[in-house]
């Protein structure tokens, strides 16, 4: 079945604040159908929760989600700045008919983006999003509720408690982190408050940074995709990890005690082999994207598992997840899902699995991290005028051929389209770096030849 979604993307709606679709008549509209969904599953006062990051712009898109709510009859509860995967949590906890984050995650501070969840905590599947972009264009209901049938607002003051309570929840009772340094990268995003708070209740020494949010300086030069800062810090101050999360929190890169980044593979290697030798691992599957290194799939099938790839994008790992019934998956970026704790990724969460492994077998994170043997990745993304389908971009799919045919059973190509800009992602894996950036290369300049001789929004 095609995917007719107009707005929602991999995940969610985002874009450039103030400019379609990203503006606040888009968020009363989407405030409206939620709603509205709500109501007609039974619900008359649905409660919907509203988390966000630290952008400017959430002042102005929170209003006017406020607004469709509550002019649909239901009530908001506001969270203010907290991490993703906190109001995936407490949607379920609280027992919210659904729960909206406002956040762009890694974007620039320019940029904005509205996640959903439904009642259980998980992301919204295609076919409900699909159904609240109908409601939203279609105007329904011509009208809402009058008097006091209108909706209300409440400020949740205690929502970052709550995280933290849950979050130091799934670090192991009989663990403290008493003697181990960390420095904790917040990216001036939605865990400025919670992430220091979480760890250093936990007893580790925590050196701050990117706490101090200004409306336009989230990810900018820190967090997960900057973590060059808490690699020196990490350095200067002789910390045992540092941990880098992006402007929602919902993803984390750590740094060892040599400076040396871990990504997301890396920790899903040492979760995993743990796993299966403790037999936690259910059906000894560990879930990745086609993103993930073929190192990570050597080191699982080599302690006894196996590994189940699905498309680019965390909730394609959650959804893969939840059908097989498996509580381990993620991707090279971050995102880490350990669903026995969490119902989306959740930064802190998975630093802190690491931490009870580092803490309970006394070793250091450049020791554990050799679980995986890496195979070369080179990777490049290009930004084009338009999409266009893959599949009419002859010079790059010829390119494509031959690069697959030069590699042959020692590496590949992947070649994808971003899930929120368009931008083309062009990957190439193999034993020989050299080689692989050769080919990146090449495909790279094919995609803008096939993008310049043809017209993008023409049909395959």
């Amino acid at each position: 079945m095609t995917d007719q979604r107009k707005l929602f993307g991999t995940d969610g709606i985002r874009g450039r604040a103030n400019v379609h679709p990203m503006t606040p008549e888009m968020a009363l509209r989407l405030g409206r159908a939620v709603a509205l969904v709500a109501r007609e599953r039974g619900r008359k006062s649905p409660r919907i929760l509203i988390g966000k990051d630290t952008r400017r712009s959430g002042y102005m898109l929170e209003p006017a989600l406020v607004a469709g709510i509550t002019a649909m009859g239901g009530r908001a509860l506001l969270s203010g700045p907290i991490p993703t995967p906190a109001i995936a949590n407490l949607t379920h906890s609280m027992r919210a008919d659904a729960g909206v984050v406002i956040s762009a995650s890694h974007n620039p501070f320019g940029d904005n983006g509205i996640k959903l969840f439904g009642p259980d905590g998980f992301k919204l599947p295609d076919e409900e999003e699909l159904e609240l972009e109908r409601l939203m264009e279609s105007d329904a209901p011509s009208h809402g509720p009058t008097g006091a049938a209108i909706g209300s607002a409440y400020r949740m003051e205690d929502a970052g408690g709550r995280y933290i309570v849950h979050t130091k929840g799934t670090f192991p009772a009989d663990l403290r982190l008493d003697g181990l340094r960390v420095v904790v990268d917040a990216a001036h995003g939605a865990a400025y408050k919670v992430a220091p708070a979480v760890f250093a209740e936990l007893g580790a020494d925590v050196i701050a940074l990117g706490v101090h949010p200004n409306g336009q300086n989230i990810n900018r030069d820190c967090g997960a995709l900057h973590p060059q800062h808490v690699q020196k810090e990490v350095i200067r101050r002789k910390a045992q990890l540092g941990i880098a999360l992006d402007g929602d929190a919902d993803r984390v890169i750590l740094v060892d005690e040599t400076g040396a980044i871990v990504d997301g593979d890396a920790v899903m290697a040492l979760c995993a082999t743990r796993m299966l030798k403790e037999k936690r691992l259910k059906k000894n599957t560990l879930v990745a994207t086609v993103m993930s290194n073929i190192g990570l799939e050597r080191a699982v099938e080599a302690a006894g598992g196996k590994l189940l790839r699905t498309a680019v994008g965390d909730r394609y790992v959650v959804e893969a997840m939840r059908k097989h019934k498996l509580t381990l998956g993620g991707e090279q970026s971050g995102h880490l899902i350990f669903l026995d704790h969490a119902t989306t990724g959740d930064g802190c969460v998975a630093a802190l699995q690491i931490l009870a492994i580092m803490a309970r077998e006394g070793r250091h994170m450049s020791e554990l991290s050799r679980v995986m043997e890496r195979s070369p990745q080179v990777l490049e993304s290009i930004l084009l005028p338009k999409r266009m389908p893959l599949a009419a971009m002859d010079l790059l799919n010829a390119g494509i051929a031959r690069a697959e045919k030069r590699l042959s059973k020692h590496g590949r190509i992947l070649v994808r389209w971003s899930g929120t800009e368009p931008k083309l992602r062009i990957m190439a894996e193999g034993p020989d770096e050299k080689v692989l950036r050769q080919m990146v290369a090449e495909l790279s300049a094919l995609a803008r030849k096939d993008a310049a001789r043809k017209d993008p929004t023409r049909p395959a």
